[in-house]
């Protein structure tokens, strides 16, 4: 069986009085793909920055890389993670240029400084642009990009460490339907790649759903409603108990699509 990467167990992150996370227990190998989807208030960004380092449970234990949260330096394990967020878009100076927010991200600094970069770093950040096509873009501002444009910059940023683990939240969250799509086809077929590393992402929609991704978790309250392999685990009886109202749901080549029913 392929190595783990991540490992939660019997996970909680109380807040107010109130178990935001609530005794999670979830394993992700190296070869796997998740999906984590549920409502609003589920959990699913807490388990992301869990998995990122930049929260600590409350109880239970989180496993990184075999190493546990808490006992083990945060900060050797955070540059074999890459985390692609609209927070981290927020924090990256408008006026940076596209090359120069992906090859920071070799220094884990926002903003150019003056670091002397190698030649190495240009042409990997060059290589990585080319794969999310933004290559016509490598000297345009980031403040000028279209909002499609910034989410691929912000995922070429987080892969160009090479990472053993990628976390995505909400990738394609607020895209009109042909960035949303172009974004979905480009990550499915990075999912798809051999040499890919395990991957979380997060999402409201089935239909933002990459092909290729492998399992998935289903999140209410906080809670595991089920998790496991995608094609197993993604019904409509999952998905009405998730998001708590009838749930019909389709399957086309991969792709998802749901609605009430």
């Amino acid at each position: 069986m392929p190595p783990q990467v991540l490992d939660f167990s019997d996970v909680v992150v109380r807040r107010n009085a109130r178990n935001i996370v609530d005794h999670v227990d979830w394993t992700v190998h190296d070869d796997e793909r998740w999906v984590v989807l549920g409502p609003n208030g589920a959990g699913k960004t807490t388990i992301l920055q869990l998995a990122d380092t930049l929260l600590h449970p409350t109880s239970g234990i989180v496993t990184i890389f075999g190493e546990r949260l808490g006992r083990s330096d945060v900060f050797e394990l955070r540059p074999r993670i890459g985390f692609a967020s609209s927070a981290m878009a927020r924090r990256v100076p408008p006026e940076e240029t596209v090359v120069n927010v992906v090859m920071t991200a070799a220094y884990s600094v926002l903003g150019r400084w003056n670091e002397a970069y190698e030649d190495i770093d240009e042409r990997r950040a060059l290589r990585v642009l080319a794969e999310w096509r933004l290559d016509h873009l490598v000297d345009r501002t980031f403040g000028t990009l279209s909002e499609g444009e910034q989410k691929r910059v912000q995922i070429a940023r987080a892969v160009m460490t090479d990472p053993e683990l990628l976390l995505l939240d909400e990738p394609s969250a607020s895209l009109d339907l042909g960035a949303r799509e172009e974004l979905l086809g480009l990550l499915g077929g990075f999912a798809q790649a051999p040499t890919t590393p395990a991957m979380v992402m997060v999402t409201h929609h089935v239909e933002e759903i990459p092909v290729g991704f492998t399992h998935v978790l289903l999140l209410r309250e906080g809670s595991v409603v089920a998790a496991g392999p995608i094609g197993e685990t993604l019904t409509a009886d999952a998905l009405t108990a998730t998001f708590g109202m009838p749930i019909t749901l389709t399957a086309d080549g991969g792709r998802y699509a749901a609605r009430a029913s």
